[in-house]
C-alpha cells in the first residue's frame, strides 16, 4: 500500500533520510540547494561505493555568488559520482528532493546542511505514491538533460515555475475555518491578497514569519509591506522563540497541508525551480497540527510598528530602514546605535 509520512526537524533526526540512502539497491537521484552535512555526504558516498547509481544535481551558487557546494562536489566526484549544476534556465534551483530506487521520494523544505538538521524548523514528506515519485524523476531527468519539464494537466505535485502560485492560491481560497502558514518570506501580492481574503471571510489565520532584519535589503519593501498589510487587517503574525523558521508549510482546516521549498515570493513562483506537495494523510496532518499549535504557543507576536521595525533593522540587521519611509527619526536611532557600540568598547 502506498503511503506518505513526515519528518519534522529538529524534533526528529535525519535518520529516515540516511536509512533510505543506506537501503538503496539501484539508484539515488538528489537535487539540492545546499549540500554540506558530513553524515549525509558519507551516506551518499557509501552508497556509490557499494554499487548504487548516484546522480546529484546542485545549485551552483547563491545570488551573491557564494558557492557553498564546491567542497561537496569535489568529494562526490572523487569517488565517481555524477554531479551536475542545476538547470541554468532558472536563476536558482531551490528544490530539495531525493528519489531512491525510483520507488521512494522525499520532498523537503530543508537543505542538507547541519543547521537545517539541528537549529531550524523544517519539514520533509516521504512518499511512495507512484505518480508523485514518477513526477519528481521526470523533472530530475528534464533538468539533468536541460529539457523542458511538463508534468501535464493532472500533476499531483506543486512545481515552480509551473503551477506553484495557482495551487497555493487555490489551497488558501478553499480554507473554511483555520489556516496556519509558516514561511520565511511573504512578498507575493497574489498570495498576500488570498490570505487577507481568507481572514475577511472569517477564517482564523495564523501567520508565522521571520523578522524584517533577516530579509535582503532589496526585498525589504515587499517583505515588510506584505507583513504589515496582513497585520493591518487583524491577522496574527508571530515569530518563533527558540528556533529559526526555515520550513514552508500551510495547514488548512486541520485536514490538508502543503509542505515544500516554496517561499511566498514572486521570485520563487516565477524564476526558481521549486517543489512542494499537498497531503491529507491523517497521521501526517495530526503531526502537523501538533507542531503548528506547539510553535504558536512557543512564539512571540512580531512587532511591526515603525519603531520596532527601525530598531530591528538598525540594531540587528544591516540597515535599510530608509527604504520603508518609517515615521521615526532615523538619524537619532543611528546615533544612539553608534553611541551604544562605543560604550561597549
Amino acid at each position: 500500500m502506498y503511503q506518505r509520512s513526515i519528518i519534522v526537524l529538529p524534533d526528529d533526526t535525519v535518520k529516515d533520510v540516511i536509512n533510505a540512502i543506506n537501503n538503496a539497491k539501484k539508484s539515488i537521484s538528489i537535487k539540492m540547494f545546499v549540500f554540506s552535512d558530513a553524515s549525509l555526504l558519507d551516506a551518499v558516498i557509501a552508497a556509490k561505493l557499494r554499487g548504487v547509481h548516484v546522480k546529484v544535481m546542485l545549485n551552483p551558487a547563491r545570488r551573491d555568488g557564494e558557492e557553498e557546494n564546491e567542497d561537496t562536489r569535489t568529494k562526490l566526484e572523487t569517488v565517481g559520482i555524477e554531479v551536475r549544476d542545476s538547470n541554468p534556465c532558472f536563476i536558482i534551483t531551490h528544490e530539495k528532493s531525493m528519489v531512491v530506487d525510483e520507488k521512494l521520494a522525499f520532498v523537503k523544505s530543508l537543505n542538507w546542511e547541519t543547521k537545517n538538521l539541528t537549529d531550524t524548523r523544517d519539514y520533509a514528506i516521504i512518499t511512495s505514491h507512484p505518480k508523485e515519485v514518477h513526477e519528481i524523476m521526470l523533472c530530475f531527468e528534464a533538468d539533468w538533460h536541460r529539457k523542458e519539464f511538463d508534468p501535464g494537466t493532472d500533476t499531483k505535485l506543486i512545481w515552480c515555475s509551473v503551477n506553484g502560485r495557482e495551487r497555493i492560491a487555490r489551497f488558501i481560497d478553499e480554507a473554511r475555518h483555520t489556516l496556519f502558514v509558516q514561511n520565511e518570506r511573504f512578498q507575493d501580492l497574489v498570495i498576500i491578497e488570498r490570505i487577507v481574503r481568507a481572514a475577511s471571510r472569517g477564517v482564523k489565520v495564523h501567520v508565522m514569519a521571520r523578522p524584517p532584519h533577516t530579509l535582503k535589503i532589496d526585498k525589504l519593501v515587499e517583505g515588510v509591506g506584505g507583513l504589515r498589510i496582513m497585520d493591518d487587517v487583524g491577522i496574527k503574525i508571530h515569530k518563533l522563540k527558540h528556533l529559526k523558521l526555515h520550513g514552508k508549510m500551510l495547514l488548512a482546516d486541520g485536514c490538508r497541508a502543503i509542505v515544500g521549498s516554496i517561499n511566498l515570493t514572486p521570485g520563487s513562483f516565477d524564476h526558481r525551480r521549486e517543489l512542494a506537495i499537498e497531503v491529507n494523510d491523517a497521521d501526517v496532518i495530526e503531526r502537523l497540527q501538533k507542531i503548528a499549535h506547539h510553535d504558536w504557543d512557543n512564539s512571540h507576536t512580531l512587532d511591526l510598528s515603525d519603531k520596532a521595525i527601525m530598531e530591528d533593522l538598525e540594531y540587528k540587521g544591516e540597515g535599510g530602514s530608509e527604504k520603508l519611509v518609517l515615521n521615526v527619526e532615523v538619524k537619532k536611532h543611528k546615533k544612539d546605535k553608534k553611541h551604544k557600540k562605543h560604550k561597549k568598547k
